[in-house]
């Protein structure tokens, strides 16, 4: 699946259309689901830029995902006219993106500072937790999603494609032209973004950093400070290795299999709903 992105799932394996008619600038181009838009800003993820109440657990996960549902501190922030309420609505965006299908959508509308009526209308992307549309969000779901939106964090604003691979039935069968145009492990995210604060951690590979960095992205590299050292982005921790952090990748497998199945750092122990990124 083909993602491009140029600023700051689809059911159960199925194929994706494009994701279209998207505000703001993120996406300019789709082909299929593995392959993702990846430009999130990470001030999205900061309750310092946005309200903490806004999209958390309790404002969400309890409901299902449709206007009719949405706690009213959620509908507050959507309809935020200023900076916050930008990155509450792009928050969402990605949230809609990971956890729906294609098929389904998020529809609701907002009026800016002049009194102009906004309609927004979210398409979904990797269908990781399609029933949301139905019912709630499950704790599981929760960190499948939380993986999916961490891992498309990217505070550099480059246009960058990932491939994005994982146990889940939606990222479980890139195919062969895929795992060969991107072959490089950019590294694992995993954790809870409906926790309050939320917990999201990333690692890398090793050998592939100074190419992360290369390409733009630094949410598992972390990105070089003046100083020396790195830093990390807004509530994603970095810790360490993917090869420390991780299951093994077990190359003895059928290509298509070759991400990380469980990582065991966080408060919440060990996660097997883990997302591992691919670069060029």
């Amino acid at each position: 699946m083909l993602l491009l992105i140029s600023m700051p799932g689809c059911g159960d394996g199925g194929g994706c259309p494009p994701e279209s008619d998207m505000l703001e600038g993120e996406v300019e181009a789709a082909a299929s689901a593995l392959l993702n838009p990846n430009s999130l800003d990470p001030r999205a993820l900061d309750p310092s830029h946005i309200d903490p109440d806004a999209l958390s657990a309790g404002a969400l996960a309890p409901n299902r995902l449709e206007e009719s549902g949405l706690a009213e501190s959620a509908l507050r922030a959507l309809r935020d006219p200023g900076e916050a309420g930008r990155l509450s609505r792009q928050l969402l965006r990605y949230i809609v993106g990971c956890a729906l299908s294609a098929s389904q959508s998020l529809r609701f509308s907002w009026h800016d500072t002049l009194g102009a009526l906004h309609e927004e209308s979210y398409r979904g992307l990797m269908g990781l937790a399609p029933s949301w549309s139905d019912e709630p969000l499950s704790a599981s779901r929760q960190q499948w999603v939380s993986a999916c939106v961490a891992s498309r964090v990217n505070s550099s604003g480059a246009s960058v494609m990932i491939s994005s691979r994982a146990a889940h039935a939606a990222l479980r069968y890139p195919d062969a032209l895929e795992v060969e145009r991107y072959p490089d492990e950019e590294g694992a995210f995993w954790g809870n973004l409906f926790t309050s604060p939320p917990r999201l951690f990333a690692c890398y590979n090793d050998a592939n950093v100074e190419n992360s960095r290369a390409l733009g992205r630094d949410c598992a590299a972390g990105r070089p400070a003046p100083a020396g050292g790195s830093s990390e982005c807004a509530n994603i921790h970095i810790v360490g290795s993917c090869d420390l952090a991780c299951d093994a990748r077990d190359v003895s497998t059928e290509y298509r299999r070759r991400y990380r199945s469980g990582c065991g750092a966080g408060p919440d122990g060990p996660s097997s709903a883990v997302i591992t990124t691919f670069l060029p």
